[in-house]
């Protein structure tokens, strides 16, 4: 079997190292996520250990599709019924970037009727199709007049750990905020700090690393609906979630502190860290991050600096005056952060920034300087080695 796990743009390279970490046959990177082969039992092992992942796709078919009835015949000629039986609800999304299938919906539609027609002939009945809460997802890409057909391991997108309580506003993806601690390379084993922490992603993320929390443990996922999930593969499910568990420890190795200035992202930092069951791990306080002291000779900072909208002004309709009030309150205050960053004499900081100027205020090259995307945003990652 061959899957695709995706990610978030940029992060490519995080994910492909914690696949082979996984030590997953024929791990390979490509635009847009890193595929593997293996049995059922691969794919379900990547949506309990991986990260940094937002779906494991298991391929079922990949054939040229110029037009629509192609789509369709392409479609039918799956053997849906070792996937699907009569009481399985179904789900067909779909992307294409075609020049004669021009309509997701419409090419979703082709890919529903087919599948639905084989299992009428094969089975005498036809599912149900859900497409809210589906039992199967079936996945097509059809680009450049070639349709990929696919089945959603993990059912919903894999960012759902199941611990945001509580979100504050442009919350950090959990998947993308793994992929900033595994690019920076930040060591769980030492001292961490995030002075801005928000609602506590990077903070929570760095804390189940710390403590070997595999990110699936506690989540169902899509697979284990499908009629062939039942028997062999169940077992093995099974016994990959009681080692999973037997590895965690008891607490992390080393200290997470986790602060912010804003009472709102304090609370909601808590709660999210009950949720997650790492509470305990957290050193969480409310407190301004460029007052941030260092707590020992070695150690990480992480953070999501504001681009500007949490300090107020210079948003959409602001005046001349106001945009230029609130740029040198940003700049101020972006100096006042370096002056906190290079006062940590040996640590290391990964910064991700979507603002030049932070960069600009830092009086150190980065070591690193990793090109990623925040969602529609482009954003760096900037890894500082603080003399």
């Amino acid at each position: 079997m061959r899957f695709f796990a995706t990610c978030a743009k940029g992060t490519e390279g995080a994910l492909r190292r914690e696949l082979s970490g996984l030590r997953l046959p024929a791990v390979r990177g490509d635009r847009g996520g890193v595929s593997f082969e293996g049995a059922l039992e691969a794919g379900m092992r990547a949506c309990l250990h991986a990260r940094t992942a937002m779906r494991v796709l298991l391929e079922l078919a990949r054939f040229p599709a110029p037009d629509a009835a192609a789509l369709y015949e392409g479609a039918r000629a799956v053997a849906w019924q070792d996937w699907l039986d009569v009481r399985t609800t179904l789900a067909v999304e779909a992307t294409v970037s075609s020049t004669t299938i021009t309509h997701s919906g419409f090419a979703a539609l082709k890919v529903k009727d087919a599948a639905v027609d084989v299992l009428r002939e094969r089975l005498g009945a036809r599912p149900d199709v859900d497409p809210k809460d589906p039992d199967v997802r079936i996945v097509l890409h059809l680009a450049r007049d070639e349709a990929t057909l696919s089945l959603d391991l993990a059912g919903a997108p894999l960012h759902r750990r199941g611990y945001r309580a509580v979100t504050t506003e442009a919350p950090l993806k959990e998947t993308l905020a793994a992929a900033v601690l595994l690019l920076g390379g930040v060591d769980p084993a030492l001292p961490f700090a995030d002075p801005m922490a928000g609602s506590g992603t990077l903070a929570i993320e760095h804390a189940l690393r710390a403590r070997r929390i595999a990110p699936g443990l506690d989540r169902a996922f899509g697979f284990q609906r499908w009629p062939s999930y039942r028997g062999g593969p169940q077992s093995a499910w099974d016994r990959m979630k009681a080692a999973a568990r037997a590895e965690i420890l008891p607490r992390a190795p080393a200290p997470i502190v986790a602060r912010d200035g804003h009472p709102k992202a304090i609370q909601a930092l808590r709660l999210n860290a009950a949720a997650a069951g790492v509470e305990a791990d957290l050193e969480i306080s409310q407190a301004d991050a460029r007052d941030l002291q260092p707590s020992a000779d070695a150690g990480a900072i992480v953070t999501n600096p504001p681009y500007g909208e949490r300090l107020g002004g210079g948003g959409e309709g602001a005046s001349a005056a106001e945009a230029r009030v609130a740029g040198k309150k940003l700049q101020g205050f972006y100096r006042g952060l370096a002056e906190m960053l290079v006062r940590h004499h040996g640590w290391t900081a990964v910064v991700l920034s979507g603002n030049p100027l932070l960069e600009r205020a830092i009086p150190i090259r980065p070591a690193v300087d990793h090109r990623l995307w925040n969602g529609p945003l482009e954003a760096h990652l900037l890894k500082y080695e603080l003399p």
